[in-house]
């Protein structure tokens, strides 16, 4: 049997191209082409620790850190007392005036008691409480038991203020932000 010679000459064709698509090399030199690069976006500045979050509720002038929780009995009522708590921040006598206090006080609340503001900045120098996830002091009895309800651990939560606790047992009570920076009271009940 004899093959065409056209028929010859398209397999050789196909074959040659079959090995080329598969990595193979052909006769012709190709000239390498450059890898493609992609421009780095410029990188994202990274938040001041020292200034609250952009739309916090919380401006100028920014509260300086943390330096202690004031808790006091504020409250008795027949049913139950009712603890503060008051974050002070300082050492800042200039940041003190700025807000208000005019006595010289190196150490104040993040701002005064009627001030817009106060909630948020509260906030952001607190963190969220670690038994509630919320924004607030994590509140103690005994520094044991995390206040949760009357019947379990003989205080509860303020639903209208996470800065304030119902207590209707005696005893230590802790308002803490986080393991670092905590204020207690001692309750006769």
């Amino acid at each position: 049997m004899r093959l065409d010679s056209s028929v010859l000459l398209f397999a050789a064709a196909s074959a040659l191209a079959a090995h080329v698509a598969c990595g193979g090399s052909s006769a012709t030199s190709t000239t390498p082409v450059p890898p493609t690069t992609v421009p780095t976006p410029p990188p994202t500045p990274t938040p001041d620790p020292g200034i609250p979050p952009q739309g916090s509720g919380c401006g100028e002038p920014y509260p300086p850190k943390l330096a202690s929780i004031n808790v006091k009995l504020h409250i008795k009522a027949p049913e139950y007392f009712t603890l503060d708590a008051t974050p002070l921040v300082g050492p800042s006598s200039e940041y003190c005036r700025d807000i208000g206090y005019t006595d010289g006080r190196q150490y104040c609340p993040v701002r005064l008691e009627q001030d817009p503001e106060r909630r948020a900045c509260e906030a952001w120098v607190m963190g969220n409480a670690k038994d509630t996830g919320k924004p607030g002091p994590t509140w103690m009895r005994e520094w044991e038991t995390y206040c949760t309800t009357f019947a379990e651990s003989g205080c509860e939560h303020n639903p209208d203020n996470p800065f304030s606790l119902f207590i209707q047992t005696g005893g230590w009570y802790q308002a803490c932000r986080g393991t670092d920076i905590c204020g207690e009271v001692e309750v006769d009940r």
